[in-house]
């Protein structure tokens, strides 16, 4: 029987558990409206790989959503249901053993959906090391997981295309910021972001710049609390859609559309899907409505959101699966947010994770989506279920 290697990483049930897995220590210093000095090296997030940046982040007053990328107890439970359909299951949690229990599990192929712990290459941590095993794995690649994350190199790779993205600056002081606000860079209102993180760290109203007074105050907080660079990008006015995609070459496409709805915000948010609205304000007692799926938009539009989702998912190289975030401008032309190739997939409907939300709207139950991504990825590598074995390549 095909031995299935599944990767994934835990939330805690405390915001200290993991931190003795953690090596090193830091003495970094951080962005304050005083501080003048910065450096991408200096500010490589607070997953900087020591204990010490990681408790600061989880007891900072923006940074209390260090473990938001990770997955529940249901979710690892869901999708390793789905997947022992199709193989034998062996559970390789992405802790520091990951490499020692790999090789001792001997997998067929690797389901990946480790989110990692530190650093700016994080989230391909997982695959490196199946391929430096040489053991067939889902998803996209390394240097596809760390262009993504890294939201202003994802977006020069959207420019060198001519694949529509806001326009954008990354600072990485508040020099720096200081030198685009008096240029004038870049069109008020602005959204300010961490450089490198996903599930909506970082994003919160706060980051809404109207104006020129409120961009340094910004940018030092995120600086102080994710200590890394941050993204400013001019804020896209129009409406917000998100965009699943499954399948790899020609046979990739694009599930029905999932608009976001924010009309459904409390009264006086801003029209902003981040961490208060996916975290906060949506909770099982009194959720959200945030999502139509497909979304009311006439063919044209879908057909130009359509194409530039697929645009990006082949330009920066995603493979088996992706979500990809647009935004249309004052234009209405679909822009692209960021992508996330290594997408949520809570298995509760009421949760509202999108990609199995737009694939439920195709007809595509939870586990057909999670076979769906594993068979896509064994189909491209030459693993052949049934018998545990690699075919020929």
């Amino acid at each position: 029987m095909t031995r299935i290697g599944f990767a994934y990483n835990q939330k805690p049930d405390a915001s200290t558990e993991y931190e003795e897995q953690l090596h090193g220590s830091s003495d970094s210093r951080t962005g304050t409206l005083d501080d003048e000095t910065s450096s991408f090296a200096r500010t490589a997030g607070a997953r900087t790989g020591s204990a010490v940046a990681l408790e600061r982040a989880a007891f900072s007053k923006r940074a209390d959503d260090v473990y938001a990328e990770w997955d529940s107890p249901e979710t690892i439970t869901a999708v390793e249901r789905a997947l022992g359909t199709l193989g034998d299951v062996v559970r390789l949690e992405a802790t520091p053993e990951f490499p020692q229990r790999l090789r001792a599990a001997r997998p067929d192929i690797v389901f990946n959906m480790a989110e990692g712990f530190t650093g700016q290459n994080r989230e391909a941590h997982v695959p490196a090391i199946c391929e430096f095993y040489g053991i067939p794995y889902s998803g996209s690649d390394p240097f596809t997981l760390s262009l993504a994350l890294n939201k202003a190199r994802a977006k020069q790779m959207l420019d060198h295309y001519d694949i529509p993205t806001a326009p954008f600056a990354l600072v990485e002081s508040l020099s720096e910021a200081r030198a685009v606000k008096k240029a004038g860079l870049l069109k008020y209102p602005i959204f300010a972001k961490p450089v490198q993180e996903g599930s909506s760290k970082g994003i919160t109203e706060r980051n809404y710049i109207r104006a020129g007074d409120e961009l340094l105050p910004c940018v030092a907080e995120l600086l102080d609390s994710y200590e890394q660079p941050v993204l400013l990008e001019e804020f896209l006015p129009g409406a917000e859609f998100t965009c699943g995609v499954i399948g790899n070459g020609r046979e990739a496409r694009v599930l029905p559309i999932v608009g976001i709805r924010f009309d459904a915000l409390p009264e006086g948010a801003l029209p902003i899907y981040g961490f208060e609205a996916k975290w906060v304000w949506d909770r099982p007692e009194k959720p959200l409505q945030m999502f139509e799926c497909p979304a009311r938009v006439d063919d044209e539009l879908r057909a130009r959101i359509e194409r530039v989702t697929l645009r990006a998912y082949h330009a920066l190289g995603c493979r088996d699966w992706s979500r990809i975030d647009v935004r249309l401008d004052a234009e209405g032309v679909p822009n692209i947010v960021e992508l996330n190739p290594l997408p949520g997939i809570l298995p509760n409907p009421e949760d509202n994770s999108c990609l199995p939300k737009a694939a439920a709207a195709a007809g595509i139950g939870y586990d057909e989506l999670i076979q769906g991504c594993l068979l896509a990825a064994a189909k491209r590598q030459g693993v052949r279920f049934g018998r545990g074995r690699r075919g020929k390549r």
